[in-house]
C-alpha cells in the first residue's frame, strides 16, 4: 500500500510501506512515468519505507517549471533527500531515472549507499543513421508513450485501453499497472492527458546517449551498482541494451554487477512480479558485488 502523494517545497511523493521514520529506499521513475511505477516492486519490499517522487515535469510535479535535465532532478532529489534525513541508502532508477541516480550519485555521494539501475543508466546507441540527438530521436525511442503526450482522451477508461493495447502491457495487465495509469492523468473530461510535459520528455531525453560529463559522473561512482537488464525493450520487442551490451562499461564502473532478468520488458521488469522480485532482491541485497569480481548474473 502507499500513501497519497506529499507535496514537499519541490516534488511531489509516494512514500509505501511503513511511514515511519526509518531507513528509506529512493525510486525514481522514467522518463514518461510517475512515482507509481514502483507499486509491484514496494509490493515484494515488504517492511522497507519507500519514497518515489514524481520528478519535475510529471505526474504530481508538472507544474514545477523548467528547465530541466538530468543535473537539475538529481538537484531535486539531493534537496528530498536532505529534506528527508537519515544519510546515505539504496537508491533505485527505471529508465531515464537510472540516469538521474547517477547524476545525484555523482554529485552527492554522501546520499548514496548503493545504485540499483533497471534497465537503464548507461549511453544509448544513436541510430546508425544518426549525426546528433533531436526531438524525433527521443520520440522514436519512446515510441506510444511519448505519442500519448499529445493525445486528448475522453475519460479514464479511453486511457486505460491506451494502455492495455499497448504491446508491453498486452499478456501483462494488472492492477498496479492501472494505479499507475490512473494516477498519470491530468485536465477534465474529454480532455483527459498524460501529466508529462513533452518539454520535459524532450530535454532529458537528449541526455541519454553519453555527454561528456555523463561518462565522468559514471567515472566517478565508488559505490556497489548493480544493472538489472530486460531482454526485451519499450514495445516489447528489442531491448534498450543488446545482450552483453553492459559489460563494457566496467571499464567505466569497475565495480558493476549486470543482473540479466528472463521473460521481461522494459516495463513488465518493473510492474509484473516475475520482474518486480528481481529487482527487489537486488535492492534489498546486503552488498554488490566487490570490483575485483565483477558478476553478470542471470534469472534462474
Amino acid at each position: 500500500m502507499s500513501t497519497p502523494p506529499a507535496a514537499s517545497e519541490a516534488l511531489a511523493v509516494t512514500t509505501f510501506g511503513p511511514t515511519s521514520d526509518g531507513p528509506a529506499v529512493l525510486a525514481v521513475h522514467g522518463i514518461t512515468a510517475n512515482g507509481r511505477s514502483w507499486n509491484t516492486v514496494a509490493a515484494h519490499l515488504g517492511a522497507l519505507r519507500i519514497i518515489a517522487p514524481d520528478l519535475r515535469g510529471r505526474g504530481r510535479s508538472n507544474r514545477m517549471p523548467g528547465p530541466y535535465g538530468l543535473r537539475r532532478h538529481a538537484a531535486d532529489l539531493a534537496a528530498l533527500l536532505d529534506a528527508d534525513g537519515g544519510g546515505a541508502r539504496t537508491v533505485l532508477g527505471h529508465s531515464m531515472g537510472a540516469f538521474v541516480t547517477v547524476a545525484l550519485a555523482a554529485a552527492r555521494p554522501d546520499l548514496v549507499e548503493r545504485l540499483v539501475l533497471v534497465d537503464g543508466g548507461f549511453p544509448l546507441a544513436l541510430p546508425a543513421t544518426a549525426v546528433g540527438i533531436d526531438d524525433l530521436d527521443v520520440a522514436a525511442l519512446l515510441g506510444p508513450a511519448a505519442q500519448r503526450l499529445s493525445m486528448d482522451f475522453a475519460d479514464d477508461d479511453a486511457y486505460l485501453d491506451f494502455w492495455r493495447a499497448h504491446p508491453a502491457f498486452r499478456d501483462d495487465w494488472s492492477t498496479a499497472v492501472e494505479d499507475y495509469a490512473r494516477y498519470d492523468l491530468d485536465g477534465e473530461p474529454p480532455h483527459r492527458r498524460a501529466s508529462t510535459v513533452v518539454a520535459a520528455m524532450l530535454e532529458d531525453g537528449a541526455e541519454l546517449y553519453g555527454p561528456a560529463w555523463y561518462v565522468e559522473a559514471l567515472r566517478a561512482l565508488r559505490m556497489p551498482v548493480t544493472v538489472l537488464r530486460a531482454p526485451r525493450g519499450l514495445t516489447d520487442a528489442d531491448p534498450l541494451y543488446a545482450a552483453g551490451a553492459l559489460d563494457a562499461f566496467r571499464d567505466l564502473v569497475p565495480q558493476l554487477e549486470v543482473i540479466e532478468v528472463d521473460d521481461v520488458n522494459h516495463y513488465t521488469i518493473l510492474f509484473a512480479h516475475r520482474g518486480a522480485a528481481r529487482v527487489a532482491a537486488a535492492a534489498s541485497a546486503s552488498s554488490a558485488a566487490p570490483a575485483s569480481e565483477p558478476t553478470t548474473k542471470e534469472s534462474p
